[in-house]
């Protein structure tokens, strides 16, 4: 082993050997002093890293470990060839020195800066500063240097606002501006200090003088035996448990850097809690020992305010362990955070006088705790609705990051009715302290945990929720009764969301309530509250979570319009979805991949975050099911209409459908339907050639009916629909080789009666789909003879119309 791994081997022995490097001078030796003895001596240093090694978990931060001996070897620089024949000796500066010189540089500069009075360059370095200053905090003591720095700028700040109080002539603006900014920062940050710069004040020069304590870690004294140093950290361990014996129920004790013990009290907590806010997000920042520390300070704590300052510092706490958008907060702290939120609700309804409110002014801890008087309410800085709102984003993300095809998924999704007794509780304490935005935030999280939800399951939720819930609790916009209803649940909170006057929540309100109508097959008052409120027209400019509702609820109503049998509607309603090919993408439900598509990998991280739980999923199949029959029922009649036009092709009513179509004709030989595209290719076909029985059959064999509530119901639908496009499919393709037909016949040859028939002949005839009459007498079709082109004379006047364009085109050259 090296002397550099000798020397520290454990990660307390490198913060030590940074904290302490080493002596300024070092007397320079040869390679042909080091003898034998000196070689022994390394293999002994070796012996004790590694006790030291297995003794770190027992000293618990007491020992700081490291060799000073063989650092220093470590560390001695070679000496260069052009140096100066005498030995002199190489000043290796510690990093704590040249910390200070740093420190002792940048007051230089802030005193020249007070002598010209330029307190935008004192602004910026006093920033500098204390940058400095909070790392040199983590190591040790607060220099003497920087207290004597900030009382004399915080004595120089209060003569200056005096003397330009005073003074005619005023500084200009930018000046102006950086003094009332670092105003504010000189003050927050001296109240840390006060009683250190209370001493300074006393006696400068003796406050200067004084030597400053150093805590010289046990490590750093040179053992030569491990017996001697396995003693020293017994006695300390045993030191350690009796100081925790020794500590109060009033009061706890933690172990900081440097193995210095910081008892906390009732009085220090807001001290404590500032310190925790201002090493937040910064790095080397063990969140993890700040939970456990506001874990305990909540048991500190004795009054209502301070237990509502640690909860709100606790939760938030919490929030950050999940830093990562590619992962999820650990199930464990997601579910202590939601506990916290209730103990934090309860706290809140208890004492009325008590209002946590986003904009409430910051109030100075460090004079006197804050108390409600007069019966006025303490308005605290503080958003409850967003700890709410992190904490549905929160399960959300969780949901989309589990498989969804394992028992874990399961499991994580019985917690939302816990996160819905939670956003139901908050919802309360907002109407009562009359909080408006948060009451329209919370408003849409409920509605979105409940839009997608059958009836009887968001009665069921309701129900089980309220019970939970103490009595005492009421809400006056969705109050709760036995007899209720879930679509005038949801039509409550629409309504209020309606009112309001954020056009977001607007918006996100008006597409759950359209897919809640849809879903239970209310399809007019879907369509109509669609159409009234003119999405289609703006939607392209809303977030792409709305835009993904949207599309979502134009699908469900898509899917409603076919449940009802209106296939028309179901299809013009599913084509813009479903005629794009980017299904999965816009209804984010996976990422499609593009065959040349050059997407980053931040873009697919991204689109990745937007992806919609699983159990929230619309059946993509059937959904392709339900599209391609609506297309089948449409196009086929529309073909045969067409005839052998030349614009036929040109003239579709769903591409997709007619590539599919025209891809199965190409195939040489077609077996038997495999999946859900051949079973409607097929019965396709055959509803084209007339066959409207055998595609029938074929589409009743599919399978994926099953998943649509009443299959049997749809099926009668579809088949009553296929026999109405066979005929007329029928008369289009033959009815120019008849003169007349009987209505009787064409009845028994699609199975129906004669006055449905009459009916749907009579319609083609007022259309003027086919050129015929209805002769009442005999009860017959009667077909007008040369309205309808033969397919010679459709590409006979085809051909004289492109003559006629390559006339025209030689005319102009």
């Amino acid at each position: 082993m090296s002397r550099f791994f000798a020397g520290g081997s454990s990660d307390s022995e490198t913060e030590s050997s940074e904290e302490e490097l080493y002596s300024e001078s070092e007397e320079e030796k040869s390679e042909e002093e080091l003898s034998e003895e000196e070689e022994e001596e390394e293999s002994t240093e070796e012996d004790e890293s590694e006790i030291e090694s297995s003794d770190e978990d027992d000293a618990h931060g007491f020992l700081k470990a490291g060799a000073k001996g063989s650092a220093s070897r470590f560390l001695r620089g070679e000496e260069s060839d052009e140096s100066d024949e005498d030995e002199s000796k190489r000043v290796v500066k510690s990093a704590k020195d040249k910390r200070l010189e740093e420190i002792d540089t940048i007051i230089r500069t802030i005193e020249n800066a007070k002598k010209i009075n330029d307190w935008v360059h004192i602004s910026n370095e006093f920033d500098k500063l204390n940058k400095i200053i909070a790392k040199a905090s983590q190591q040790g003591d607060t220099p003497k240097l920087y207290i004597k720095a900030i009382a004399e700028l915080e004595d120089f700040m209060n003569e200056t606002i005096k003397t330009e109080k005073d003074s005619k002539k005023k500084m200009n603006a930018t000046n102006a501006r950086a003094l009332n900014s670092i105003k504010q920062r000189i003050k927050k940050n001296n109240r840390q200090y006060e009683d250190v710069i209370a001493k300074f004040r006393a006696d400068p020069d003796g406050f200067l003088l004084e030597v400053e304590e150093i805590l010289e870690p046990v490590s750093q004294v040179k053992m030569r035996k491990g017996a001697e140093f396995e003693a020293a950290a017994a006695a300390i361990r045993i030191g350690a448990a009796a100081t925790a014996e020794d500590t109060s129920d009033a009061a706890f004790s933690t172990i900081g850097r440097g193995g210095r013990t910081i008892t906390i009290t009732p009085e220090s907590i807001f001290k404590q809690l500032r310190a925790i806010l201002e090493a937040r997000g910064k790095k080397n920042t063990d969140k993890a020992e700040q939970i456990r520390n506001m874990e305990k300070m909540l048991d500190v704590a004795a009054t209502i305010y301070q237990k509502i300052r640690v909860l709100l510092v606790l939760i938030a706490t919490r929030f950050d362990l999940s830093t990562s958008t590619a992962s999820f907060m650990p199930v464990s702290q997601w579910k202590s955070a939601q506990e916290e939120i209730i103990k934090l609700l309860e706290i809140l309804e208890q004492n009325a006088l008590y209002i946590v409110q986003e904009d409430a002014e910051d109030i100075d801890e460090d004079e006197e705790e804050p108390v409600p008087k007069d019966n006025k309410p303490l308005k605290i800085f503080g958003s409850v609705i967003s700890l709410v709102e992190r904490l549905d984003d929160e399960f959300t993300r969780s949901l989309q990051n589990i498989d969804p095809h394992t028992p874990e998924y399961i499991d994580r999704l019985k917690e939302e009715s816990v996160l819905y007794s939670t956003i139901i509780r908050s919802q309360v304490y907002f109407e009562r302290a009359k909080l408006d935005s948060s009451v329209s935030r919370v408003l849409v999280r409920r509605l979105e945990l409940l839009y997608y939800k059958p009836e009887q399951l968001i009665l069921s939720v309701e129900k089980l929720t309220w019970s939970t819930l103490p009595s005492s609790l009421e809400s006056e916009i969705t109050p709760y009764s036995e007899d209720e209803d879930a679509s005038r649940l949801i039509n409550a909170i629409c309504v209020k969301l309606y009112n309001q006057d954020n056009r977001l929540y607007r918006t996100r309100a008006m597409l759950c309530h359209v897919y809640h109508h849809a879903l239970h097959n209310r399809y007019f008052h879907a369509r109509d509250l669609l159409l009234m409120s003119h999405l289609q027209a703006t939607i392209h400019t809303a977030d792409i979570s709305t835009q993904i509702l949207y599309n979502r609820t134009l699908v469900q109503v898509g899917l409603c319009a076919f449940r009802e049998a209106m296939i028309s509607e179901s299809q013009q309603a599913l084509q813009e979805i479903c005629g794009t090919g980017r299904v999965k993408e816009l209804l984010a439900q996976g990422i499609q991949m593009q065959r040349y598509a050059q997407t980053s990998p931040e873009q697919e991280k991204i689109e990745r975050q937007r992806q919609i739980p699983f159990h929230m999923h619309i059946n993509l199949e059937l959904l392709e099911c339900v599209y391609l029959t609506s297309s089948m029922l449409l196009e086929i009649p529309f073909m045969a209409q067409s005839g052998s036009s030349p614009d036929a092709k040109k003239k579709t009513i769903s591409k997709p459908f007619r590539r599919m179509l025209d891809y199965h004709e190409r195939q040489v030989f077609t077996g038997p339907p495999e999946n859900t595209r051949d079973h409607i290719m097929q019965a396709s076909k055959a509803l084209a050639t007339g066959d409207w029985a055998k595609a029938r059959e074929l589409i009743r064999a599919i399978k994926i009916w099953d998943l649509i509530p009443g299959t049997d119901k749809i099926k009668e639908m579809l088949g009553e629909k296929i026999q109405d496009e066979g005929l007329r499919t029928y008369l289009f393709t033959y009815g120019q080789f008849y003169e007349t037909l009987s209505i009787a016949s064409l009845a028994s040859m699609f199975d129906m009666s004669e006055g449905k028939a009459t009916a749907l002949v009579s319609k083609m005839i007022s259309n003027n789909d086919v050129a015929a009459a209805l002769d009442q007498k005999t009860n017959a079709i009667a077909f007008i003879p040369g309205v309808e082109y033969s397919r010679l004379q459709n590409l006979a006047l085809a051909l004289s119309d492109k003559a006629v364009q390559l006339i025209d085109s030689y005319k102009y050259r």
